[in-house]
């Protein structure tokens, strides 16, 4: 993806210009893909995924449960 940002005459601020392109940029959602590109993750199992969901439930019934009680 090619992001182009063009003078809108020459007595434009150089500022000006940076803020468009941080803002196209940012409107873009290139970040996020190249931050999420840069370190590989080795694609894990359908055992694994099922396991952590179970206890990521787990953690957050006995999270609600706690609140229940007036705990942390």
């Amino acid at each position: 993806m090619a992001i182009k940002v063009t003078r809108k005459d020459q007595s434009e601020a150089n500022e000006n210009i940076i803020r468009r392109f941080n803002r196209k940029v940012l409107q873009s959602g290139v970040m996020p893909l190249a931050k999420s590109q840069l370190r590989f993750s080795k694609p894990i199992s359908k055992r694994e995924r099922r396991n952590k969901a179970i206890i990521r439930d787990r953690r957050r019934a006995e999270k609600a449960e706690r609140m229940k009680l007036g705990l942390k």
